[in-house]
């Protein structure tokens, strides 16, 4: 049974996020919190008829500011309004997304700063429940005024014109809503603006790359276990005795894990036992660190983004009790674009050290394995260019880490003269965490050919069911194939919590 979320403005978090863009779990609105949003409109509507100028309100917008409009034109300012910014480009973003989005900006209205009707956000949860998903370009958006193209296209939904998903293609929304009984919103003054002002674009983005992010890392633990495993390295560099050195959070986490993993011994791990190797090589010995830091980062930028969610992001807000409607940039994208770069950064490093690991199996001069874990090389290829394909994904994660958000240009004539480029910034770690999952896929596939190289020699505990389980899919390969099929394969073990649900059935969840 789907789970319902409910709406109050305060608690949204990145699971519930999850789950109705992803699960289509039904949204609810609290009851209590529409109050406030009532409270907030009916103090607007007094403004207005008492004949103050308000921005956004009865004004036009940016660089038109000082522009008054009369009360009877305020109807034709709001269709105007997103009309003239539906200007997105690009390929679209996908529906889970734009569900996402449409949450997000349900739940910041409803905070009751916005000073709109709550018939709009009722509005956006219809179409949530209702599966009726806006079309919506992913280029356009500079981070502030908040994201104001793709917000104005999922405005244009509401008001019952543009676009909406119709399965892999797009259909008219008065199509949509007509099959649905529901009619377009006719906006009201102010909440034409009020749609469009805030950083849920890249809030929403942000959060489904965190969700995937935050399960991609504990299987980045299970590859580097496999890939130990494969080449005979040492248990002694996760000893919790070091990690109390240097108490960083995701590096404790990470060495218990990997303990958690490896176990105390396998049939592979005693037959070395007193080699002569004194130290293994960093993307063995420093898993602790780097996929610590990575966690760590995972962790902080879920929490700044969970803040996000709950935020009020529109210009003016709107403080009925303190009898004040106060201009602000609340709507500037900086604290999300940072969180976005730095997602980027560390799952590039994820997969750079992952890459390096890759390396070292393929290697035989590193891995005592033949060369390119082929058992007939020459004749075979073996895993040579599927490091390749790692390495360029690598690389390729290196130029998509530059960050976004150091950059800014003018606009609207200079009035709106610095931005964050936090949904380029959101896009990019989207991109950085597809290459991630592909590079693991790669690792996973290196490690289970190496420990395949060792039988009979066997890998114990949950490490085996893993070699096992991927097995099945992905055999040994005793000679040449096609390896993207395998990659694919193991991408999707990846993508459908498989793996990271036999971990957890085995051994208990790992921590992240």
């Amino acid at each position: 049974m789907k789970d319902t979320v409910l709406l109050n403005g305060s608690d949204l978090n990145c699971d519930s996020v999850w789950k109705v863009a992803v699960h289509k779990a039904k949204v609810e609105i609290c009851k209590k919190a529409l109050e406030k949003v009532v409270e907030s409109r009916s103090y607007i509507e007094k403004r207005i008829d008492a004949g103050e100028t308000m921005y956004g309100v009865n004004t036009g917008f940016g660089h038109f500011s000082d522009v008054a409009i009369s009360n009877e034109q305020l109807i034709d300012l709001q269709k105007n309004l997103i009309r003239s910014h539906s200007c997105g480009i690009g390929s679209p973003f996908e529906p889970v997304e734009v569900r996402a989005i449409m949450l997000l900006r349900a739940n910041a209205l409803l905070r009751g700063h916005s000073g709109i009707r709550p018939v709009v956000i009722e509005s956006l949860v219809n179409f949530i429940n209702a599966d009726i998903t806006p079309y919506i370009p992913s280029q356009g958006s500079v981070g502030a005024s908040g994201d104001l193209a793709p917000l104005s296209h999922l405005a244009l939904s509401l008001i019952g014109e543009g676009s909406v998903w119709d399965g892999q293609t797009k259909r008219p929304t008065g199509e949509a809503l007509k099959e649905n009984n529901l009619k377009g919103l006719e906006l009201k003054a102010k909440e034409g603006l009020s749609l469009i002002n805030g950083c849920q674009v890249m809030t929403a983005i942000g959060l489904l790359t965190s969700f995937r992010a935050k399960k991609l890392i504990e299987l980045y633990d299970l590859a580097g276990a496999m890939t130990l495993e494969a080449l005979k390295g040492s248990r002694k560099a996760f000893d919790p005795l070091i990690a109390q050195t240097r108490p960083h959070p995701g590096e404790g986490k990470t060495a218990r894990n990997m303990l958690k993993l490896l176990g105390e011994s396998s049939p592979i791990s005693e037959t070395h036992e007193n080699c002569g190797r004194v130290q293994d090589a960093y993307s063995l010995r420093c898993i602790p660190a780097v996929h610590g830091a990575s966690k760590d980062t995972i962790r902080r930028v879920i929490s700044v983004l969970e803040v996000e969610s709950n935020s009020s992001t529109d210009n003016p807000l709107v403080f009925s009790k303190e009898n004040k409607i106060l201009s602000c940039g609340n709507f500037h994208g900086e604290p999300v674009a940072f969180q976005m770069d730095f997602m980027a950064i560390a799952l590039s490093a994820l997969s750079s050290i992952s890459e390096c690991r890759i390396e070292k199996l393929i290697n035989p001069n590193m891995s005592g394995l033949p060369a390119f874990l082929a058992p007939e090389g020459g004749l075979n290829s073996g895993l040579m260019i599927v490091q390749v394909a790692a390495a360029s994904l690598v690389s390729e994660n290196k130029i998509l880490s530059h960050p976004a958000s150091v950059d800014s240009i003018p606009t609207s004539a200079d009035k709106e003269d610095h931005v964050s480029m936090g949904t380029i910034a959101a896009r990019k770690a989207k991109k950085v965490l597809e290459n991630a999952e592909n590079i693991l896929s790669m690792e996973l596939l290196c490690a289970v050919q190496g420990l395949g190289l060792l039988m009979p020699l066997k890998a114990s505990g949950v490490l085996l069911k893993v070699y096992d389980y991927i097995s099945k899919e992905v055999p040994f390969a005793k000679k040449d194939r096609v390896f993207s099929d395998d990659i694919e394969k193991i991408k999707i073990m990846i993508k459908d919590l498989s793996l990271n649900n036999m971990i957890a059935e085995n051994i208990g969840a790992l921590e992240g």
